[in-house]
């Protein structure tokens, strides 16, 4: 049996300002109605007889990841958590050793879950022309057949194999992405792929790799399963032991030193998305080369990527560029130093601007909020509860918040005073106050709050009760 084991633990700080730390570009829909997450699922229908989806996915983006899964269908083993981020290594490590537990002889298929693939088909034929070689314990992984001296990925030199053929083949060296003149003598050459990033492999072969090429690193994270504990739906590794783990890829920690490596290429539309470039690229363009999403208006303007969220963009007199407007930030770049994004992203970082790490629009597992409007002393947020949720019992140091129900039923804890309030209806949570915000209804409940006080950081918020595990 083949089990599937999605990563899901990036930024994607290349794709500001729709992606950001807190909802990464795995988590956004940018090639489909469906997120990259959702489309990584979906991909494997191609591959028959796999098992349940397996996910490492960042603490933070727990109950998103968990919702998004939901909606596909999809039957989920494990939701393993990483407290902090340290590569692909460390995460494939975990995840074999939880599956060399659960699903012992079972083969691990690696999949990043920010690629797109177009030919869902020739995948899953890559995937069982890899298998052979896996059972019998080799390690593979997937070359993308290279269109282009692409100058943004790493390659891997291959032999054997027929031209053309999907047959396994032996891995000879892994090379860092090259420049102009080195990428178009590969491409000439033919025996070089794009490295994917995706793998196949027993759990055990990968396991005893690791443990005699990356010793440290595979006692770490026996100590970090070993140490788990179960939360909600989720799989918390022991913080201490995981973070003591090296930071290291799986091509660094194990394929680029391992004797017993293979290649399947892999022709079926690849692109890893890591840049607005390569969005464009992947996507339907018109008569004049232009990708749009939402509300956009053009004059003579080519070759560009224009994307509005929340309100009318218009471009007159462009070129090869990059426009994304968001509710609370808008990017304008020139198409081709689309890379340079991550600098303005590290730049919001060291500055502390939320905008490097949330949208206006914020998820919760409870639901959503919204801000509104705010300045000195005062924020204004539109909140959303579904059905049947309830946030925390906490209570503020700083602030207080006056509550307005704007449609549904809110039932609401005010330290021993408990109320029901329905539309048009509010009341007010005084500082220092332990309150609760439950929604009873089988109906979306909306409010509107406004925050007063001398500090309105989310981090004001002594938690004392909480159903989704939070502290």
């Amino acid at each position: 049996m083949i089990i599937p084991v999605i990563l899901s633990g990036g930024a994607g700080s290349r794709l500001w300002p729709l992606s950001r730390a807190l909802y990464p570009k795995q988590l956004l829909p940018l090639c489909s109605e469906r997120t990259m997450l959702q489309e990584t699922v979906a991909r494997l229908d191609s591959v028959p007889g796999h098992g349940p989806v397996y996910c490492v996915s960042n603490e933070s983006h727990r109950f998103l990841v968990a919702e998004q899964l939901r909606q596909t269908g999809a039957e989920v083993g494990g939701l393993i958590l990483e407290p902090e981020g340290r590569n692909t290594a460390p995460a494939a490590a975990v995840a074999a050793m939880l599956l060399e537990e659960r699903h012992p002889g079972a083969l691990m298929l690696l999949l990043p879950a920010d690629h797109v693939i177009a030919d869902g088909r020739a995948f899953g034929a890559a995937v069982e022309a890899g298998a052979e070689a896996a059972r019998a314990g080799g390690l593979v992984t997937f070359g993308v057949v290279p269109t282009a001296p692409e100058t943004g990925y790493g390659y891997i030199r291959a032999s054997g194999g027929e031209a053309g053929g999907l047959g396994p083949r032996r891995v000879e060296r892994f090379v860092e992405k090259p420049d102009r003149e080195t990428a178009e003598g590969y491409l000439a050459d033919g025996g070089y792929f794009w490295n994917s990033g995706i793998f196949l492999f027993g759990a055990g072969a990968f396991l005893s790799e690791l443990a005699s090429l990356a010793p440290e690193m595979a006692e770490a994270c026996r100590r970090a399963v070993s140490g788990a504990k179960a939360d909600l739906d989720f799989l918390r590794l022991d913080e201490d032991a995981f973070r003591s783990s090296p930071a290291d890829s799986i091509d660094y920690a194990v394929m680029e030193k391992t004797g017993n490596a293979f290649l399947v290429p892999l022709d079926a539309g690849w692109n890893d998305v890591g840049a607005w470039s390569a969005l464009w690229s992947v996507q339907e363009r018109d008569a004049e080369g232009n990708v749009t999403k939402g509300d956009v208006m053009l004059h003579d303007v080519t070759g560009s990527y224009i994307h509005a969220t929340s309100r009318l963009v218009a471009a007159v007199g462009l070129d090869e560029h990059i426009i994304v407007e968001t509710a609370d930030a808008v990017l304008v770049a020139s198409r081709d130093r689309v890379q340079d994004v991550k600098l303005l992203v590290e730049r919001l970082k060291s500055q502390k601007r939320e905008e490097a790490d949330i949208h206006r629009r914020v998820f919760r597992p409870w639901g959503s909020y919204e801000t509104v409007d705010f300045a000195d002393r005062f924020k204004v947020k539109r909140i959303t509860v579904n059905p049947g949720a309830a946030l925390s019992l906490q209570k503020h140091l700083h602030r207080a918040e006056h509550w307005v129900v704007v449609r549904g039923t809110a039932r609401i804890t005010v330290d021993e005073r408990e109320l029901t309030l329905r539309e048009d209806q509010s009341t007010y949570i005084p500082v220092g106050s332990f309150h609760r915000l439950e929604n009873p209804a089988e109906t979306p409940l909306e409010l509107i709050e406004v925050q007063t006080g001398s500090y309105l950081g989310e981090d004001d918020i002594i938690r004392v009760d909480d159903r989704y595990g939070r502290s």
